[in-house]
């Protein structure tokens, strides 16, 4: 074998698991962990280890492939109803709130940097775009009201496809374009983002609908294939011209929301393979950083930094959501979670690859920004939670139910884990009230297995293994989600069981 590629392959595993134990330490310091991974990057770069990576066009190539997988991985793990509830609100922070964001932080770099007008405003629109790694990595492990956290998901979700263009089309200009009247580029950005829109959906719901009907052979070709049915979303809309990050992210959505076969598994798999994204992704933009011209864009990057964190971003959210009922508390912490990490640095490299004037300066202010501002916002999150009153402990009383088919049978072998807090503990299994072709065959308790009967009463902790004929098989996990959530009285108390009703 070629000796570099073997060199490659030990150097990429060694940074997979230093990387790995380093997430451990950012941990436990209470730092966002994808500055330790930026710092690899560089230690292992020009001024570390001497590794030389300048390939812009190729970090640009690889960049955009990491979030393809890293929205996918955002799709595939929000629920949708905190998706329904909040998507007014976040649609309007991924279009609206970039508008504002980008004039008003484009008018203090003329203003305080002395930077031209189209300088000026690519820099706002590299750094308007909020990462959909770092709010996925941060928000979900805090105590939140769900619609406000469900905002800021679909906010990172789906604020990267007009930003993409709005930054391909100040290069354009910056680099002799004709510009084109501006009612056509925001004719053109509705556009792909409707059409980016209609194919993730339709390749979603149509790849779920595959994937209920088709038994693979191996149950490891789920996962796969759900994530390749995410990966062709984005391939289908960015061959026709269409908004494909829109259509990575509402295709996972689709996918995630489904009631799938090794639904469990698929999501445990983006999550791994999202996590491996974002490693290469940070690792290869330390490496790109020239750290000799760092101190030179300090000053610039808190200058503009500092403009978008208490000017342009507040800004955006108070006009982006003045028309919802959002409670001024919220508004506060969303402008204060408006999170920057991987998706501006591999913004940045598009100025690059296209030779525009200044693109050097771009990188390398929004490089620094981004370091900056993670360590003062990442870690203040809990704290600023506390000080605006909304941090709300939740207590998990859903029930998580994994289905693997019988294809010969029929039927769905389910799996579920009764969670902390869930109602079915201390419920009789007859109280269930499951459907007649259901059963409950097998429970897993302190590490015992045993067969129940009508005098076995459910505890929390308990693995439980199900087989349900295939046509009543919602109907049993509607009946679990509802005495999870209401006890064995669910009925009575109008608890329905649905998917994502519990708030």
């Amino acid at each position: 074998m070629n000796p570099t590629v073997t060199a490659a392959l030990a150097v990429g595993a060694l940074v997979v698991l230093v990387a790995a134990v380093a997430l451990r330490v950012a941990d436990r310091l209470g730092l966002p962990s994808l500055l330790l991974y930026l710092a690899f990057g560089v230690a292992l770069g020009e001024s570390g280890l001497g590794i030389e990576f300048e390939d812009f066009s190729l970090a640009q190539t690889l960049g955009v492939a990491a979030l393809v997988v890293i929205l996918a991985e955002g799709g595939l793990t929000t629920r949708w109803a905190d998706v329904r509830r909040a998507m007014g609100p976040g649609l309007s922070l991924s279009t609206v709130g970039v508008v504002v964001s980008v004039a008003a932080t484009g008018a203090v770099g003329v203003w305080l940097l002395d930077l031209s007008w189209g300088l000026a405003l690519l820099l706002a629109a590299v750094v308007s775009s909020t990462d959909a790694a770092a709010v996925f990595a941060n928000l979900r492990r805090l105590p939140l009201p769900r619609r406000m956290v469900a905002a800021l998901e679909v906010e990172s979700g789906l604020n990267d496809a007009p930003v993409i263009l709005l930054v391909a089309a100040l290069a354009d200009r910056l680099t002799g374009g004709e510009p084109e009247p501006w009612w056509i580029t925001l004719l053109l950005v509705v556009g792909e983002l409707v059409g980016g829109a209609a194919i993730g959906l339709l390749v979603g719901f149509g790849g779920a609908a595959l994937l209920r009907r088709v038994a693979l052979p191996l149950s490891g070709f789920y996962p796969l294939a759900t994530l390749a049915l995410c990966v062709l979303a984005f391939a289908s809309a960015a061959l026709l011209h269409e908004s494909g990050f829109v259509a990575v992210y509402l295709c996972g959505l689709v996918l995630g929301n489904a009631q799938l076969p090794h639904r469990s598994a698929s999501l445990g798999f983006a999550e791994g393979m999202a996590s491996l994204a974002q490693i290469g992704l940070f690792v290869m933009l330390g490496l790109l950083v020239s750290p000799e011209r760092l101190p030179a864009a300090v000053g610039p990057a808190l200058v503009i930094g500092g403009a978008l964190l208490l000017f342009a971003r507040p800004l955006s959210v108070v006009t982006s959501l003045v028309w919802f009922r959002v409670p001024w508390a919220q508004q506060a912490f969303i402008s204060w979670a408006g999170l920057r990490g991987a998706v501006p640095i591999v913004l940045a490299t598009f100025p690059l690859t296209a030779d525009v004037p200044g693109a050097a300066f771009v990188f390398d202010t929004v490089f620094v920004l981004v370091v900056v501002f993670t360590l003062i916002q990442g870690g203040s999150l809990p704290w600023v939670a506390r000080r605006l009153g909304i941090a709300t402990p939740v207590t998990p009383r859903d029930v998580h139910v994994e289905s693997a088919p019988l294809e010969e049978l029929d039927a769905d072998l389910m799996q579920m884990t009764i969670p902390p807090g869930s109602r079915l503990h201390g419920v009789y299994l007859p109280e269930l009230r499951l459907p007649e072709d259901a059963a409950l065959v097998l429970i897993v308790r302190d590490g015992r297995s045993f067969v129940p009967d009508d005098t076995t009463r459910l505890m929390r902790g308990d693995q439980a293994l199900l087989v349900s004929a295939r046509r009543s098989r919602a109907q049993a996990e509607q009946r679990l989600r509802a005495v999870s959530r209401a006890g064995r009285l669910a009925g009575w108390r109008g608890e329905s069981g649905a998917p994502g009703e519990q708030d």
